[in-house]
C-alpha cells in the first residue's frame, strides 16, 4: 500500500484506491477488520482526517462497513450484485451526460447488450418475468399515465426481460444500459412517440419470450431499436427546422 506524497490534496483518494486494490486482490478478505484509523495514519504517514476521508470513499462504494463499540471498526464488506447495481446505474448516467455520446451510439449499445441477453432469457425466463412484463404493458395502456410513469414502466419492462436470463452478472452489467440509457432516450423521444406503437412492440417481445422463441425475441428487440432510432431522427429533424439559422 503506497501513496504519492507529491499529490497531498489527493492522498485520501490514493489511500482509498490502495485499500480497494487490496480488497480486489484478496489481500483483504470479506469480513476482515481493517487496521484502526491511528494504524492507517501511521502506515500511510498522513493525518487521521485524511484516513477518515479515505474510509468514507470506500464506504460510499459499499466496499467497507463500519461498526461501533468495543469490537467495532471498519470491515471489508460483502457486496451483492443487487447492492452494486445502483452505483452502476449512477456511473452510466454520469458517463452519458458528461461525454459527447450521440443518441444513435447510446441506442445502438443499449439494444445490442439487451439482444445479447435475449437468448438466455428465452431459455430461462420464469412465469414471474412474463407476468411483470404483462403488468407493465397493461399499465402503459392507461389513459392518464404521465410521461414519467410511462418511462418508469418502460424501464421495468426491460428489466424483467434482462432478469429473465437469471444471470446476476448480466443483470448487473445491463443495469446501466437499461436504467441509465432508457430514461435518457425516453426524454428525447417521448414527444414524438406513439404509445400504442411502443406497446405493440412490447407485446411482440413478451409473446416471443413466453413462447421461448429466441429468434423472435431478438427480432422484436431490433424492431423496437429501429422505431426508437426513427423517433429520435424525427425529433432532431424537427428541432433543426425550428432553430434559427
Amino acid at each position: 500500500m503506497k501513496t504519492d506524497p507529491l499529490a497531498p490534496s489527493d492522498l485520501s483518494a490514493q489511500i482509498a484506491a490502495s485499500i480497494r486494490d487490496a480488497i480486489v486482490s484478496g489481500a483483504l478478505i470479506v469480513d476482515e477488520r481493517l487496521p484502526s484509523e491511528a494504524e492507517l495514519s501511521l502506515k500511510f504517514d498522513v493525518s487521521r482526517a485524511t484516513v477518515r476521508e479515505a474510509l468514507k470513499r470506500l464506504a460510499a462504494q459499499s466496499l467497507i462497513r463500519t461498526q461501533r463499540g468495543a469490537t467495532g471498526g471498519a470491515f471489508v464488506n460483502r457486496i451483492s450484485f443487487e447492492a452494486a447495481q445502483e452505483q452502476q446505474i449512477t456511473t452510466s448516467t454520469l458517463l452519458l451526460s458528461m461525454n459527447d455520446v450521440s443518441f444513435e451510439t447510446a441506442c445502438e449499445a443499449r439494444y445490442a447488450l439487451e439482444r445479447a441477453c435475449a437468448p438466455l432469457s428465452a431459455k430461462r425466463r420464469k412465469t414471474i418475468h412474463i407476468s411483470r412484463m404483462r403488468d407493465e404493458i397493461k399499465l402503459q395502456g392507461s389513459a392518464n399515465l404521465t410521461d414519467e410513469a410511462f418511462c418508469a414502466s418502460d424501464v421495468a419492462f426491460h428489466r424483467a426481460l434482462v432478469d429473465g436470463a437469471q444471470n446476476p452478472v448480466l443483470s448487473y452489467q445491463l443495469a446501466g444500459a437499461v436504467e441509465a440509457m432508457q430514461p435518457l432516450m425516453n426524454i428525447i423521444t417521448f414527444t414524438a412517440r406513439d404509445r400504442n406503437a411502443i406497446i405493440s412492440l412490447h407485446v411482440a417481445i413478451a409473446d416471443a419470450l413466453e413462447a421461448k422463441d429466441e429468434g423472435r425475441v431478438t427480432a422484436a428487440l431490433k424492431d423496437l431499436e429501429d422505431e426508437t432510432q426513427r423517433l429520435a431522427q424525427s425529433v432532431f429533424s424537427s428541432r433543426a427546422r425550428t432553430e434559427p439559422s
